[in-house]
């Protein structure tokens, strides 16, 4: 082995020996070769078992050893190997350890719990999420360690953490993806401890008033966010209190609509630039507060005094917002620099990212595959790359002093606007186009008024001197939410885009990282992958049909776009298909689109040379046989068997296979599941039809 190294090592020029010379700056590399382990897990087609994790932790320690013990050239390899089998036995260590119990039926009687979140949902309705669940007539060990349910009808009763509720609703187990690739639910509900979701139409009845510590925080939240919606009411206070503690349940359709539309909804999620308003304020008020008391400023260190209170002020502001995902991040983001404050290191560097994403992927492996990690990171490592290129050669130098703070808000906003489109527009399948316009008009004022003024709302609400600075956080959000509305409302402010394919993003990712890690002229070689990637993107397909997991909805792509089955049901399918078509339009108007015909028990439709039918309804099943006369495939929402010469999609199929996308071909219709593996988030249930066992139909006569 040694001879080997000895051999690669007299060449005059080799990979290793640029490695060699990159010493000191391939640290930022350790968090991307953990999160490509982390990526490969997740994507396994099986459960990985014993082996699979003993082989892993036997990589890591032979890594280990090779950086501890081999030759110098041999460590980057060496780290690298084993942060790639550290990221994928991170991964499977974490799901075994949030392992709960899953719904495996339909559920509908009592559900008694307590209540750990207040929220709203996408329909607009109030949501409770609860904890410590009571099922009628289901064992501890069968029950969900939590549930979310929907309330649907008129409450008499305000609810709030802590109260232990019961309630009469339905429960399901959480729904996998609405189509193959798409946004897997399942799996985020599993990460969560979500073990069922449901609604109810009954009113919710409280049977204890919380404990005097249970859930004392969360408590503290709601109240804060109660008392900022009073003093400032209306969409400004529902904003107040959702950038301050993280409820934005009282936020209308219509001003979350505005924010998506003009790319303001990042202002609102509790994330890094929250937490670095939050905090800048703090530690620039207390810092230079006390350089203005000569007795304290000759006496203590205000620079370390301002760190350590700060990191105690993100502390309480990460528990008061409920510690979600995005916040928890930006708090480890922030706690990382102000630990290279109080450690005489410098806060802003790619070394202080790179230690923030270790961190998180270590605690949270499978935030990797949330947007918010993904454009969170994204913008840092922009913003910092960024300003790092240009800001003593031409922001200091050529700049004037009176030019610097704007020629700052236009940079960041174009830096971070760039490294986050990608993520959004992959998630969102939406680009604003005026979101520049937007930031440009609501960031500074978010900085500048929104959050100091919250800060000294909670100061000052101890002493009863809340209202002023309350209403001066009321005039800033009023202004975010015009400026969003009006942003929103211009004419082609959102662009649809395509759902882009599996490879797209890692690729795009890997090329970007490699021209900002990277050094010296080899560090353009990234832009290959970055061209690539946005090339398969721009060649992405889309399929030709599909149908949903209950059998009851077909999507047609046709010229106009997708048309839809019908007007109505699967509204969550529905709405994933057209959004990653890259069409704005909603389900009804897909399903007034040509592409079906006849009664909504039996709509007809013509993929290529096939002609299909779509039953639905009770005894479905039976009119297959009559539909097999004039149709060569059949969709039908009950178990059904095909007749000779006639090729059927039933509910027995598709319970195996979830939403299948169907594309024609000279040979037949190819099959593509949506379910292609057993994993630890689906839950019980039958074994999903892997793709050497679907049915390969056969072309028509």
């Amino acid at each position: 082995m040694g001879r080997l190294w000895l051999l690669i090592g007299s060449l005059r020029w080799t990979p290793l020996q640029a490695l060699a010379e990159a010493r000191g700056i391939l640290f930022p590399w350790l968090p991307v070769f953990m999160a490509i382990g982390i990526g490969l897990w997740f994507t396994l087609p099986f459960e990985p078992g014993l082996r699979f994790y003993a082989g892993a932790l036997a990589v890591v320690a032979l890594g280990t050893a090779l950086r501890l013990w081999g030759p110098e050239h041999g460590h980057p390899f060496a780290v690298a190997l084993a942060a790639l089998a550290l990221g994928a036995l991170l991964a499977g260590v974490r799901a075994h350890s949030v392992a709960a119990p899953i719904l495996s039926f339909r559920y509908y009687g009592a559900i008694e719990g307590r209540v750990v979140l207040v929220d709203r949902s996408a329909s607009d309705h109030m949501r409770l999420t609860l904890d410590q669940v009571v099922l009628n007539r289901v064992s501890p060990e069968r029950t969900p360690e939590r549930v979310r349910i929907s309330l649907h009808g008129k409450q008499y009763l305000t609810p709030e953490p802590g109260m232990l509720v019961i309630l009469t609703g339905h429960l399901a187990a959480p729904e996998g993806p609405p189509e193959p690739g798409g946004f897997d639910f399942q799996r985020l509900a599993y990460f969560e401890r979500l073990g069922a979701i449901g609604y109810s139409r009954t009113p919710v009845l409280l049977l204890a008033p919380p404990e005097p510590w249970a859930q004392i925080v969360n408590r503290m939240r709601s109240r804060l966010s109660a008392g900022i919606q009073a003093a400032v009411p209306g969409d400004p206070g529902a904003f107040s209190s959702g950038v301050m503690t993280g409820d934005r349940s009282g936020l209308s359709l219509q001003a979350i609509e505005d924010l998506r539309g003009s790319s303001l909804t990042h202002l609102l999620a509790i994330s890094g630039m929250n937490m670095a308003f939050l905090i800048g304020f703090v530690f620039a008020t207390l810092r230079y507060g006390l350089a203005l008391v000569p007795v304290l400023a000759l006496r203590v260190n205000s620079k370390k005094l301002a760190a350590l209170v700060s990191l105690g002020v993100a502390w309480f502001y990460l528990l008061l917002s409920g510690a979600n995902v995005a916040t928890e991040r930006a708090f480890i983001m922030v706690a990382v620099m102000l630990g290279a404050v109080l450690l005489d290191r410098r806060a802003l560097s790619l070394r202080s990212v790179a230690i923030s994403g270790c961190i998180l992927l270590i605690l949270k492996p499978e935030s990797l595959l949330s947007p918010g990690f993904q454009m969170s990171f994204a913008a840092t490592t922009a913003l910092i790359a960024g300003f790092g290129a240009v800001e003593g050669q031409v922001m200091r130098n050529r700049l004037p002093r009176w030019a610097l703070p704007v020629a700052t808000l236009v940079l960041s906003s174009v830096l971070a606007g760039f490294a986050t489109a990608p993520y959004g527009a992959a998630t969102f399948n939406r680009v604003a186009d005026y979101g520049l316009l937007a930031n440009l008009m609501t960031v500074p004022v978010m900085g500048a008024v929104v959050m100091p003024a919250g800060t000294v709302a909670a100061l000052a609400a101890p002493f009863g001197l809340e209202a002023l600075p309350l209403w001066v956080m009321g005039r800033g959000s009023a202004w975010i939410l015009w400026s969003a509305g009006w942003v929103a409302g211009f004419e082609g402010a959102l662009t649809g885009i395509i759902a882009p394919g599996p490879l797209v993003l890692p690729v795009l990712t890997l090329g970007a990282l490699w021209l900002v890690l990277w050094r010296g002229p080899v560090r353009l070689a990234g832009i290959v992958p970055m061209v690539a990637a946005l090339v398969l993107w721009a060649m992405a397909e889309r399929p030709p049909l599909l149908i949903s997991a209950d059998g009851g909805l077909a999507g047609l792509l046709g010229p106009e776009g997708r048309a839809l089955s019908s007007p109505r049901g699967a509204g969550f399918a529905a709405e994933s298909w057209l959004e990653n078509d890259g069409d704005l339009t909603d389900q009804i108007s897909a399903a007034a689109r040509p592409g079906f015909e006849g009664d909504k028990g039996a709509r007809r439709f013509v993929l290529g040379d096939w002609r299909g039918v779509v039953l639905k309804g009770k005894g479905s099943a039976g009119r297959v046989a009559e539909a097999c006369t004039s149709a060569d495939l059949v969709i039908v929402t009950e178990a059904a068997t095909a007749p000779p010469g006639c090729q059927v999609i039933d509910a027995g199929l598709l319970l195996r296979t979830g939403t299948l996308a169907v594309w024609p071909g000279p040979d037949g219709l190819r099959l593509q599941p949506t379910f292609r593996a057993r994993r630890l988030w689906t839950g019980p249930g039958p074994d999903p039809e892997q793709p050497a066992d679907l049915p390969l139909l056969l072309a028509a006569e």
